[in-house]
């Protein structure tokens, strides 16, 4: 532990270094006379040469979209290493083509990455109606993150993706942070950040509102932290799904806290597939503080989740062993009579299951009373009604003594992060220092 921290430290004063030369480093402006890009074009061209010697700076730099609308209608990908620590500067809006036939995996890749900072105030369009309304194949994910560390994606909107907006995979140490993702709530696999294979992410303060999760947790994801998020509508947030394919990683060490949730089919789920190919596992999972309002499934794992339009053999059980699990202080009302349900594998039971201090109500009808229901587990009970303590299992013991504190922390405040202003140097170094800080808290450090 001291080594981590001592670690960390290092990498703090490094990227607070690099923020403190930030406002004297290099602008590459894709609309200057070398690049020539102009507002209502295709700037790909330009966007590709700014970002080229950007890259090639030996001192920080930065790659600046100015205010306005252009079109990328090419596949963009920002690939490092690059010489210097690099900022994206997006203050316009960027548009996608419509017709992603030419598109391979994603519209937007920033790739090979060290101490990136995206942020600006701007939007990323993915225009994915077309696709939605033809049912078409297209790129699995907008703009995607892939071998990125040590950096900060702040301040910028994400709309209308044709599929997911946001991939994370094979990074570590990345803050999302102050981000708005939206799509319509009928827009198909929409999901808001998708995140795998990845250490240390954090996903914060943002406004979430999309067709599909507001953020999904794949495997091979540790230490990830959710934190303050308004999300819905959508799926809700959402560890997997997991089995579905061979040599999956585990998945350990997940806490999502300070949500609230707003008309959203799930809250805080974990699904897996059945007739899972090989056996995983998923650890180690917290969610605490967290408010539903009319959500149709508050606590869900479902064990045998079979995505829309597919074909699954429900009868032969899921292999991902699920264990470590705390549902903490979980209020508000559900749209569903079973406003909790723990739906685990028969073949490898759920195992030390916890919920406590959960407060739902039932906001349908009168017709019909709120319960619960669960299969393959046996969860310690605190402070939980008995129609929310796994009714269909007759008496489970329920600890009624007062809480423990354990460290958890309230919501942060949007006054604190709106009166930060617009200088880019304190916003880094504050969203550096509110990270770690964050990590600190929940022992992620």
């Amino acid at each position: 532990m001291k080594s981590t921290n001592i670690y960390f430290g290092k990498l703090l004063l490094s990227l607070l270094a690099f923020t403190v030369v930030a406002d004297q480093s290099n602008v590459f402006d894709v609309t200057s006379s070398k690049y020539g890009g102009k507002p209502d074009s295709d700037i790909s061209k330009a966007m590709t040469m700014s970002w080229t010697d950007a890259c090639a700076s030996m001192s920080t730099s930065t790659v600046l979209v100015p205010r306005g609308t252009y079109e990328l209608l090419q596949q963009a990908t920002f690939e490092g290493p690059c010489k210097a620590p690099i900022q994206f500067q997006l203050q316009g809006t960027l548009q996608a083509p419509k017709d992603r036939s030419q598109l391979d995996v994603s519209w937007v890749q920033f790739k090979n990455l060290d101490m990136l900072t995206l942020s600006g105030g701007g939007t990323f369009d993915g225009q994915g109606a077309h696709s939605w309304k033809e049912h078409h194949d297209s790129t699995p994910v907008d703009i995607k993150f892939k071998t990125v560390n040590n950096s900060i994606i702040s301040d910028i909107t994400f709309m209308d993706s044709a599929k997911f907006h946001i991939g994370v995979h094979d990074c570590n140490n990345v803050a999302f942070q102050r981000l708005t993702i939206t799509a319509p709530e009928d827009s198909p696999n929409t999901d808001g950040i998708h995140i795998s294979s990845s250490t240390k992410i954090t996903v914060s303060d943002s406004y979430i509102a999309t067709g599909d999760d507001c953020v999904s947790i794949g495997d091979g994801s540790n230490q990830i932290l959710v934190s303050n998020i308004a999300c819905g509508p959508g799926h809700g947030i959402s560890i997997g799904s997991l089995g579905k394919y061979p040599d999956e990683q585990p998945v350990v060490g997940i806490t999502v806290k300070n949500c609230t949730l707003t008309g959203t089919t799930n809250g805080a789920r974990i699904k897996t597939w059945p007739n899972s190919p090989a056996t995983s596992v998923a650890w180690d999972i917290l969610f605490q503080d967290m408010i539903m309002v009319n959500v149709k499934n508050p606590i869900l794992i479902n064990q045998n989740y079979c995505d829309k339009g597919k074909s699954c053999k429900l009868m032969i059980p899921s292999k991902v062993q699920i264990s470590d699990v705390r549902f903490k202080n979980i209020r508000g009302s559900s749209s569903s009579p079973v406003a909790v349900k723990l739906d685990c594998s028969h073949s490898a039971p759920c195992r030390n299951v916890e919920l406590s201090d959960i407060d739902l109500t039932y906001s349908g009808d009168e017709k019909n009373k709120i319960t619960s229901e669960c299969n393959n587990v046996k969860p310690r009970l605190a402070r939980v009604t008995k129609a929310l303590a796994c009714a269909n299992l007759g008496d489970i013991p329920i600890d009624n003594s007062p809480p423990h504190d354990d460290g958890g922390f309230g919501p942060t405040s949007s006054a604190a992060g709106n009166s930060l202003g617009q200088n880019p140097t304190v916003r880094v170094m504050v969203l550096i220092s509110s990270t770690m800080a964050l990590w600190l808290l929940h022992g992620l450090l």
